[in-house]
């Protein structure tokens, strides 16, 4: 007789929580959006984990001031849990920033982490005993006293303003504060009580900064490449701006802000991005049109194009370039930029993402449209498209700091 065949013994479905990393790689590569990697990170602690090892970059989230997000190539807005983080008056990276009476401080809304910074009215001055009534700057003459414009002039305006703000590294922030269109370079460390300036430096019309291989660029309208030499004071050891040198010298066209005989006019404004270990000066033109002479209409802002340069620091000089990368797209906003590669979400590169930056030239010019979005300009087609027609907002005061948040910062 012979023996009875044992049945297997029935083994339980495999656990979603035991999905392979790889596997879970996968999954995570075809889901640019912020909100869908939340999700995910979401369902155990076993794939928030993955989320975590595998850092891959999601998309980054356009922010709207009144608290609204969008995830692109998803065009339904979000809001995140908690306070929404609405009021906010910069962004730098993956961080927020507010300011209240106190002081101003950074929130990351994807770690909720909290970073502290000093009040602008609490400046450390260099050297301590600078005064407004001082004329001139420290080294110079009584004969170039009026030449230009410092810090101790505007100190103590009432709309001073944070107009660019830079985690540089755990123990530097750099930001760019002034009136209008004119700023200076103020530092500090995270969670110190003042900011340091040099008080005497004359005050410039700069454009943009970046924090490029270990070192702080900044960009003047001139288009010259400014680098910060950056201190430690002996007695706090605070940083500070020991000095700022110029390493190229702007070759900017002489036409910007002439008005033509059919009465337009250029106006420009520079960004600096860092893509593929380059430093990158991308020059925009919004072409403007006046109205007739003796007319009361309004100047009305137009078409934009663009033009980006390499930094050959070995020359000292721009270098035009015609691309920026077949997988690359550089997302451009005044108060953050980023180059990414989109090859993984199935998108086109050499783009150039956009925003209007509307703070900048609010008095300047207006538009047609009531509604404003992101634009795309094509550097291989040399031509602006629409960014999502399904994502808009109202052109107002309110909306001006529309911005790109990067999740992949946090």
């Amino acid at each position: 007789m012979m023996a009875e065949e044992k049945k297997p013994h029935p083994q339980p479905p495999p656990s979603w929580s035991a999905l392979r990393l790889d596997l879970a790689g996968l999954v995570l590569s075809l889901l640019p959006v912020y909100a869908d990697c939340a999700c995910f990170a979401a369902v155990c602690p076993q794939w928030r984990a993955a989320a975590r090892q595998l850092q891959l970059p999601p998309l980054p989230l356009l922010a709207l001031p009144d608290g609204t997000f969008y995830s692109l190539m998803y065009d339904k807005p979000f809001h995140f849990p908690g306070c929404g983080f609405s009021g906010y008056e910069n962004v730098c990276g993956s961080w927020l920033i507010f300011s209240r009476d106190d002081g101003c401080f950074m929130v990351n809304p994807f770690s909720r982490a909290t970073v502290t910074l000093p009040a602008l009215s609490s400046v450390r001055l260099r050297p301590p005993n600078a005064s407004a009534k001082s004329k001139w700057a420290e080294g110079g003459s009584v004969e170039s006293a009026n030449l230009y414009i410092t810090w101790m002039r505007i100190n103590e305006a009432d709309n001073l303003r944070i107009s660019k703000l830079i985690l540089c590294s755990p123990n530097l922030v750099a930001a760019l504060v002034g009136i209008g269109p004119i700023s200076q370079i103020l530092m500090c460390q995270p969670g110190a009580l003042s900011w340091s300036v040099r008080a005497y430096d004359r005050i410039e019309d700069f454009q943009d900064m970046s924090f490029y291989q270990g070192k702080l660029y900044a960009i003047a309208k001139d288009e010259n490449l400014l680098v910060v030499n950056i201190s430690q004071d002996h007695s706090t050891g605070d940083p500070q701006v020991s000095r700022i040198g110029r390493v190229i010298e702007g070759d900017c066209p002489t036409w910007y802000d002439a008005v033509f005989e059919d009465n337009s006019s250029a106006c420009k404004k520079l960004y600096l991005v860092e893509s593929r270990g380059m430093l990158l000066m991308v020059r925009r033109t919004i072409w403007c049109q006046f109205p007739e002479p003796g007319g009361d209409g309004k100047i009305m802002g137009g078409q934009n194009e663009f033009e980006v340069f390499e930094a050959d620091f070995e020359h000292s000089r721009w270098v035009k370039v015609s691309t920026v990368g077949d997988d690359q797209v550089l997302f451009l906003g005044r108060r953050c930029s980023r180059s990414m590669s989109v090859s993984q979400y199935g998108l086109p590169g050499d783009r150039i993402f956009f925003l209007d930056d509307d703070e900048d030239n609010r008095l300047d010019y207006a538009y047609d449209e009531e509604k404003t979005s992101f634009g795309v300009y094509s550097m291989r087609f040399r031509s602006i498209g629409s960014g999502d027609p399904n994502i808009s907002w109202k052109r107002c005061a309110e909306m001006y700091l529309a911005a790109w948040l990067f999740p992949q910062d946090r």
